[in-house]
C-alpha cells in the first residue's frame, strides 16, 4: 500500500513543479521576453512642481518609451525644500537603481553629493560646472552629466526692450539659494549694460516671499523673471503685483507666460527633457559612460506671447513681436 502512494505523491509534486515553471515562463517574470529582468529602475528627483520642470520630466519619459525601454519609475518631488532633496537623494543612493534623473539644480546637487555608484542625469540645470556637478561641461569626469537649460538672457532682455522701449530700470526677483539664478542675474547685468538699462535685485528663500520681494523692487520700469524654480513656483504673486503697478513682465521660459507674463524667448523644456532621455537610453542600452558624455544644450528656442497679459499690464504689443511669435497664449 505505501509504495503506490509514494509514487503517486512524487508524480503529483512533479506535475505541480512543471505547472509552476510554465506559469512563470508565460508571465515573463524571469524570462527573456521583457519581464522584470529587462526592466530598468529609474529614480526621478524633481525639485519643485511647475510647468517647465513637469514638461522636462515628461519629455525624459517619452524618450525612453519611444526607444522601447521598459522602466519602473520612482517619482519623488522635493516640493521646493532643499532638506527634502537631500533625504530623497540619500534614499536613492541606498536603492538598487539603474539610473537617477534629477530635475533642476538643487536636485542635481543633492544627488551628486549622495550618489556615487549610479549614473545620474540632470536636466533644467543652467551651468553644471558652476554648480559643482561636473569637472567641466565638456568632460564631466564622474557619474553625473545631463542637459543645460541656459537660456538666451541677452536676447530676452532685447525682447523686453522691444516690448517696453522706455524701460531703463529692470527688476529681477530670484532665489538666493539657486546657483542657476545667480548665473542668469550676472548675464542679465552684462546684457543690460549694453542696452542702457540698470538691474534692481530682490532675493527670496522660498516661494512665499515672492510677493513681498516683488513689491520691494519699488517703481521699476519692467521685471525680468529668470528660470528660477522658487520664483516660478510662486509666479502668481509676482504677476499680481505687476498687474497692480502696471509693470510689464518678460520671463526666461514658457511657464510664467502661461501664468500671466507677457512674453519669452525660451527653450522648450519638453524637448530638453527628451534630449536627456536620449542620453539615458545610451547609458541603459549601450553602456555609455556619463564621465565621457559632455553636457548638452538646446538651441531650439521659441517666441511665446500673451496678449491678454500685456493688456492687463498696460502694454501694447508691437506687431514686430506678435507677427513673429511661434505661439500665442489665449
Amino acid at each position: 500500500m505505501s509504495q503506490p502512494r509514494s509514487r503517486l505523491l512524487a508524480a503529483g509534486l512533479g506535475v505541480a513543479a512543471l505547472l509552476a515553471v510554465a506559469a512563470c515562463s508565460s508571465d515573463g517574470g524571469t524570462g527573456d521576453d521583457g519581464g522584470s529582468a529587462d526592466q530598468a529602475s529609474v529614480g526621478v528627483l524633481q525639485f519643485v512642481q511647475h510647468p517647465a520642470l513637469d514638461a522636462a520630466t515628461q519629455g525624459f519619459k517619452d524618450a525612453l518609451a519611444d526607444a522601447g525601454v521598459e522602466v519602473e519609475y520612482d517619482d519623488q518631488n522635493a516640493q521646493g525644500e532643499v532638506p527634502n532633496t537631500n533625504t530623497i537623494a540619500t534614499t536613492f543612493a541606498n536603492d538598487d537603481l539603474d539610473l537617477v534623473l534629477t530635475v533642476a539644480t538643487p536636485a542635481a546637487q543633492a544627488a551628486a553629493q549622495a550618489i556615487t555608484d549610479t549614473p545620474v542625469l540632470f536636466t533644467a540645470v543652467t551651468d553644471a560646472e558652476a554648480a559643482g556637478l561636473v569637472d567641466s561641461n565638456d568632460s564631466p569626469g564622474g557619474n553625473v552629466t545631463g542637459t543645460s537649460d541656459l537660456n538666451p538672457v541677452a536676447d530676452q532682455l532685447e525682447l523686453l526692450a522691444e516690448i517696453a522701449p522706455d524701460a531703463k530700470n529692470v527688476g529681477i526677483v530670484y532665489s538666493s539659494g539657486e546657483v542657476n539664478s545667480e548665473v542668469q542675474v550676472e548675464l542679465a547685468k552684462e546684457a543690460a549694460e549694453g542696452l542702457g538699462m540698470t538691474i534692481s535685485e530682490a532675493t527670496v528663500s522660498n516661494s512665499a516671499e515672492v510677493q513681498q520681494a516683488t513689491q520691494s523692487l519699488g517703481d521699476v520700469d519692467a521685471i525680468y523673471v529668470p528660470t528660477d524654480n522658487t520664483v516660478v513656483s510662486g509666479i502668481a504673486a509676482l504677476i499680481q503685483v505687476a498687474e497692480q503697478k502696471q509693470i510689464p513682465v518678460v520671463s526666461g521660459d514658457a511657464g510664467p507666460v502661461e501664468g500671466g507674463a507677457i512674453a519669452t524667448l525660451g527653450i522648450d523644456y519638453e524637448k530638453l527633457g527628451y534630449q536627456t532621455g536620449e542620453m539615458a537610453v545610451k547609458i541603459l542600452q549601450d553602456g555609455a559612460d556619463p564621465a565621457e558624455m559632455p553636457v548638452e544644450t538646446s538651441n531650439d528656442v521659441e517666441l511665446i506671447v500673451n496678449p491678454g497679459a500685456a493688456e492687463r499690464m498696460g502694454v501694447e504689443l508691437p506687431a514686430s513681436v506678435t507677427d513673429r511669435a511661434d505661439r500665442t497664449v489665449e
